[in-house]
């Protein structure tokens, strides 16, 4: 039997709903970390779940419930080492290996042996449950149907992250503007959608190359749950008689970070104060929009330097506009996470636009914690223990030229466009700097605290519906 030929559109009917939108619409929602703590059990549950789970081929209306798992619980479900090789080294590797910390910053205080779940120290973190629902009623009882019974069901709860619906972020700015959008995924995709291998596997990337998925010989699926292998333009083609558990998945990452609000606002008050110590509080905005790259409003510093006039825009390029950091910083947290036309080998070309595509993200995170509004951070009229934060989730076909890139290469890296010593002002570590461009002589911000930590994290796989049935079917212990 030949394998089928390459089939570039996408299936929405098989694709978890995640990939397609945020569930703005549902704005509660929990995360539950689940152990597999009996297999077979575990494994009927997931079989169950599965008739729940929303994909993204029409719109969900009350509900929401999206699944993925780690390597730990692909393993404990019973998949074989040949099938498992499959998925990507960082996968494989995760994200608590000594030199990945180093590259993504999670360091001292951050380090993962601190981290409350996903650490080395902690409980194994198997499968990543995602509700959602429009109403708190409506959420209980999701949870009440799905995990009232965990112990039953083979399962136990390592962690449940509660989350927050806001469309600010705990700094207080506009947050989840600048997302890519994606060929095929949804009706009427701009010309310049990124391919959706860049975020689903089995399909063309940036690259016009398949991503390394997992796959698994024919008679390992003796019922035909998975669809076929395809043939590519790759070198290296799958074999006829394989299956692919991939298809239709995508990778997930999971950091739960902290935010220290009141830690932020007194830093840019100190930073922007006036002669003699008095706040001044237009400079104090004017340099945490900034750090950011956006005003509070989402309105770009780009088009709009000096007020936030613009609104929540993201239509604009930086290179032929403000080439020199002059209305938003080089270093500015945006800018340096998303460059758009910025990048060599050919600044201002598409060519550039290029570059910046095959180093996307989805993004698909909730805030956590109750809000502190600026006045409050700035008063000090709240309690210092209450915690808030941000349940960062993305989504790459490659975690490592993705995620990983992003975090490493642009965001922590301190010679980042030509700069000198300046990582990320906004979630870099502490003690570094940044330079705020400007003519004749440009401003150096020193001595920035930390404003973002770590409190635990994951690499998860995001299965496609079909490929969800079939961990569910295996034999639990016969993995190789």
């Amino acid at each position: 039997m030949a394998a089928a030929t390459l089939n570039e559109d996408l299936v929405k009917e098989d694709i978890q709903g995640l990939l397609r939108r945020g569930y703005g619409h549902l704005p509660t929602a929990d995360f539950l970390l689940l152990r597999i703590v009996e297999p077979s059990r575990a494994a009927a549950w997931l079989d169950r779940l599965a008739d729940e789970v929303t994909n993204a081929a029409g719109k969900s209306r009350g509900t929401a419930v999206n699944v993925a798992l780690s390597l730990s619980g692909l393993s404990k479900l019973g998949l074989p080492s040949s099938a498992l090789e499959g998925f990507s080294g960082r996968f494989l590797e995760g994200m608590t290996a000594s030199y990945r910390s180093r590259a993504l910053g999670d360091l001292d205080d951050d380090a993962p042996e601190h981290w409350r779940w996903g650490g080395p120290d902690t409980a194994p973190v198997d499968l990543l449950v995602l509700l959602y629902a429009k109403n708190e009623d409506l959420l209980k009882r999701l949870n009440e149907e799905l995990a009232g019974g965990l112990a039953t069901d083979g399962l136990t709860l390592v962690q449940r992250l509660d989350t927050q619906w806001s469309e600010r972020e705990h700094f207080g700015f506009r947050d989840g503007i600048a997302q890519p959008a994606v060929k095929g995924l949804r009706d009427g995709s701009p010309l310049d959608a990124i391919k959706a291998g860049e975020f689903v596997l089995g399909y063309r990337n940036e690259y016009g190359l398949l991503a390394e998925r997992p796959l698994v010989h024919q008679s390992a699926d003796p019922g035909g749950i998975l669809p076929p292998a395809s043939l590519s333009e790759n070198s290296q083609d799958p074999a006829s008689e394989d299956r692919d558990l991939g298809r239709n998945g995508s990778y997930l990452v999971l950091r739960q970070l902290s935010q220290d609000v009141s830690g932020f606002w007194a830093f840019v008050d100190r930073a922007s104060c006036r002669a003699y110590g008095h706040s001044d509080p237009a400079a104090r905005t004017k340099l945490a929009a900034k750090i950011v790259g956006r005003w509070p409003d989402g309105s770009p510093l780009v088009l709009s330097p000096d007020s936030e006039d613009q609104g929540p825009d993201d239509d604009f390029r930086y290179h032929h506009i403000d080439p020199h950091g002059l209305r938003c910083p080089v270093g500015a947290h945006i800018r340096r996470t998303h460059p758009r036309d910025s990048l060599d080998p050919d600044p201002g070309s598409e060519r550039s636009v290029e570059v910046d595509k095959r180093h996307r993200i989805l993004r698909r995170g909730r805030t956590y914690g109750a809000p502190l509004s600026r006045e409050a951070a700035l008063n000090g009229t709240h309690h210092e223990d209450e915690e808030r934060g941000l349940h960062f989730i993305c989504l790459c076909a490659n975690i490592a030229r993705q995620f990983e890139f992003v975090q490493h290469t642009w965001a922590n890296n301190p010679k980042f466009g030509g700069l000198d010593d300046d990582p990320d002002p906004l979630i870099g570590r502490a003690g570094r700097a940044f330079t705020v461009q400007a003519e004749p002589v440009s401003r150096r911000v020193t001595g920035l605290p930390s404003f973002v930590g770590m409190r635990g994290g994951a690499y998860f796989f995001l299965p496609g519906l079909r490929a969800l049935r079939y961990l569910a079917s295996l034999a639990p212990g016969e993995g190789g």
